[in-house]
């Protein structure tokens, strides 16, 4: 999606589409359940020390931040001593053109990718159509959105939000195949369809999952084989890393690796690792002749900076937030009007795009916490979106990017204020929700008409409110300490 400003009212329309699009919510509710089970049933049965391995991982990635510059230096220099071209890219446009030159210099009309949501985070394929070079999704989810021209829905599952019987409806309106649904049958289509454009191309680019600073490598990890064919059956391969994704050695890209596909899809191994240490040797039959590693920064080192938000760098990519996310799966993707959506879109955006650009998102969440409880890694989703909604009001420390040019809701800061007078007295508590008791059946008939609650109603059941709660919750907390 653009990373143009975008209004309230941008949002409001985006969510209102989604979440009144009964199709979408069943498509995304059965496919979040799926993976919610999986994931469960897997760490419960095969892992003996899941949460001693999360909390292995937490430490290495802190380590690794906290060195970020040293463990980068080596990197690079392991890299180009094994005969790979590492560039540094320190905006979208920086990287993109980083990549429209080496496809002139080569003569490139057309670039094969892998799955990379760098790519999507720099807008790559609209900047190469700009230039007249085609860029060719292989993924197959991504080759799905590709034809209907949308963005990915999910960072691992991009087309997650389409069921099989709207696909097999896009290949026949795209790629003129016979109508299908079957999984299999759909799969052929695909493989059909990409088999040509694989026939002779020359440049492949793909993400990176690990870098590893001590082997100067790049870990690739994959369900399909495209990222495999992307990266080695190409004269030159690109890989664009964000350089949080480096990591000192081979020991800790395989804890994090391990964690990564248990909590992505539920399964214990991606079915292709590809490990990529140098261009095509001589003697070797396959690989390409060169290799070139773009190092992304975008505000990452601004966010490294940061206190309050420098651990949403440990972040694997392996969307286990969005799947938990009671919000995200009523609306998916799309409405977060961002190239990463969910619980670590809601925090890394505001700080790669702008928190003018972004700062709505951080009302797309019911603090439940569910992501921190999920996040491989420890990352604390939920404080960092808290956060941010500080950020977003004028009070917090004003380092995120695009601070400055935020709109701080007036009436917003104020309700925030009198909600904290209430919040944090007894007194006050006790009496607002009695209020809320006692007149409650009036907002119940006439809140269609009540300006703010109006607006909450709208898709959901009018709740009611106990006034004995607080009575209750001292009651129960005696019980407990007692």
């Amino acid at each position: 999606m653009s990373t143009l400003y975008h209004s309230n009212q941008d949002y409001e329309n985006a969510i209102h589409e989604r979440i009144t699009n009964t199709q979408l919510r069943t498509n995304l509710k059965a496919a979040m359940d799926t993976l919610k089970t999986k994931r469960k049933n897997l760490i419960t049965t095969k892992f003996m020390d899941w949460e001693g391995l999360r909390e292995e991982a937490r430490k290495l990635k802190m380590r690794t931040l906290g060195k970020l510059d040293e463990v980068l230096e080596t990197f690079e220099k392991n890299a180009t001593k094994n005969g790979i071209k590492v560039h540094w890219a320190s905006t979208p446009d920086e990287a993109n053109k980083i990549i429209y030159n080496l496809a002139k210099q080569k003569g490139v009309t057309s670039i094969l990718k892998g799955k990379s949501m760098a790519s999507e985070e720099i807008h790559l394929n609209k900047y190469l159509e700009k230039k007249g070079i085609k860029a060719v999704e292989t993924d197959l989810g991504e080759l799905i959105i590709q034809l209907i021209d949308e963005t990915p829905v999910h960072i691992v599952v991009p087309a997650v939000h389409k069921n099989r019987y709207e696909i097999g409806e896009i290949f026949q309106d795209k790629l003129g195949a016979e109508l299908e649904s079957e999984p299999e049958k759909l799969n052929a289509i695909a493989r059909g369809h990409l088999r040509k454009e694989f026939e002779g191309f020359k440049m492949g680019l793909t993400g990176v999952n690990f870098g590893i600073a001590n082997e100067g490598a790049i870990w690739l990890i994959e369900n399909e084989g495209n990222g495999r064919m992307t990266s080695s059956a190409c004269d030159i391969h690109v890989a664009i890393c964000g350089i949080e994704k480096v990591v000192e050695s081979f020991e800790d890209a395989s804890i994090l690796d391990t964690l990564l596909a248990p909590s992505a899809t539920g399964a214990p191994i991606t079915c292709y690792n590809n490990i990529i240490t140098s261009p095509r040797k001589d003697g070797e039959k396959d690989g390409p002749k060169e290799v070139h590693i773009i190092l992304l920064d975008n505000h990452r080192s601004n966010m490294l900076n940061d206190d309050n938000f420098f651990k949403a760098l440990s972040c694997i990519r392996c969307g286990t937030c969005l799947n938990h996310c009671p919000v995200y799966d009523k609306i998916g993707g799309h409405a977060y009007l961002s190239t990463y959506p969910g619980p670590i879109g809601e925090v890394i955006s505001p700080q790669l795009f702008g928190l003018n650009n972004c700062g709505y998102m951080v009302n797309l969440c019911s603090l439940c916490g569910r992501c921190s409880e999920v996040c491989p890694v420890k990352i604390p989703l939920a404080e960092s979106i808290r956060n941010l909604r500080s950020e977003k009001v004028g009070q917090g420390n004003g380092k995120v990017l695009g601070y400055n040019q935020s709109k701080h809701n007036k009436m917003e800061q104020i309700s925030m204020r009198k909600f904290a007078d209430f919040a944090t007295s007894g007194k006050k508590w006790r009496m607002i929700l009695w209020f809320a008791h006692t007149f409650g059946g009036l907002g119940k008939i006439f809140h269609p008409i009540i300006p703010v609650l109006n607006k909450w109603t709208k898709c959901r059941s009018f709740p009611k409110v106990d006034a004995n709660l607080h009575n209750r919750v001292k009651e129960m907390q005696g019980v407990i300490y007692e």
